[in-house]
């Protein structure tokens, strides 16, 4: 089942750099607020992580770290130390969409990496239960790291913070607000299933073209889930359902890759619809292809008539 609409607005994609506001950090917060450039550690974290109550997720850019613990930074400025187990499990997405996995190591998490943490509540503190990257924005940190000599090992005490770093792949991000939506068209899926029936195909070649019919026109692709299953399953369930729209809209609709934003999959986050109910569920497991134009560019056509 598909449908298209001529207005609608974009997921908030800048959501992935939001940390949500949270007060119990003790002095572990305390110092981290006072001095944007050091965190302290206040002991070793446990290694054994069950039965500890859930903290809060944490998304945002590592802006420091040091010896078992790392600080993030939203895109709100709030600064959240967090500290880094033996179970905390860290993994890598990378490939097309994300689709390969990989675990990593704590010496992975360098300055300006954007994260997304899940926590765990222990001594008036949080520690990392799991840590959430992308291989292309630690390739990214990578050259950064090397091109700035930054520096710093798992048992270095003096942080190693990073401005530029943080900043360049901030805007990796931030540049979808620079663009107004022209119009969606919203694919749906069977539970579990990534296929496309002949009236989504239909539906997706018909969007291509009317973006080719506007001047300067980009596609933004982003594929979602229910809230059914396991996070993980459906983070890469939902990068599947993306990979085969974009495959869909590239190699029979013409469209061209060079015209085509960062795909990406966002799993359960922003559903359409209230995910208690079947029909609820249904309208959340679908892919959006939006129709975007440089709200620079939009403004002249409007202002001179087009």
């Amino acid at each position: 089942m598909s449908s298209l609409f001529k207005q609608s607005t974009v997921p908030v994609l800048l959501a992935a750099l939001a940390v949500p506001a949270w007060s119990g950090l003790s002095a572990q917060e305390q110092v981290a607020s006072s001095d944007p450039s050091s965190i302290t550690v206040t002991g070793a974290a446990p290694s054994d992580l069950s039965g500890l109550e859930k903290g809060p997720e944490v998304e945002g850019l590592i802006s420091a770290r040091t010896a078992g613990q790392v600080q993030v930074t939203g895109a709100d400025g709030n600064r959240t130390p967090i500290l880094v187990s033996d179970a905390t499990k860290i993994r890598a997405s990378g490939g097309f969409l994300g689709l390969n996995r990989t675990e990593l190591t704590p010496a992975s998490l360098l300055n300006g990496l954007p994260v997304t943490v899940e926590t765990v509540q222990w001594e008036g503190g949080l520690v990392a239960s799991r840590i959430k990257l992308k291989n292309s924005n630690l390739a990214t940190a990578n050259m950064i790291r090397t091109g700035t000599d930054q520096r710093f090992g798992e048992h270095d005490t003096q942080i190693a913070h990073n401005a530029a770093a943080t900043e360049a792949l901030r805007g990796r991000v931030g540049d979808i607000d620079q663009y107004n939506v022209k119009g969606t068209t919203n694919v749906y899926f069977d539970t579990g299933k990534a296929n496309l029936t002949a009236d989504d195909e239909q539906q997706l070649c018909a969007a291509a073209s009317q973006a080719q019919a506007m001047d300067n026109a980009l596609l933004l692709v982003v594929g979602y889930t229910d809230a059914v299953g396991d996070e993980d399953y459906n983070q890469e369930l939902s990068e599947r359902r993306t990979g085969r729209v974009v495959n869909y809209l590239q190699q029979k609709c013409g469209w061209a890759p060079y015209r085509m934003l960062t795909p990406t999959g966002m799993a359960e986050s922003d559903p359409a619809a209230d995910n208690s109910t079947p029909e609820g569920r249904a309208q959340n497991r679908r892919v959006a292809v939006n129709i975007m134009v440089s709200k620079a560019v939009d403004g002249i056509e409007t202002a001179s008539g087009g």
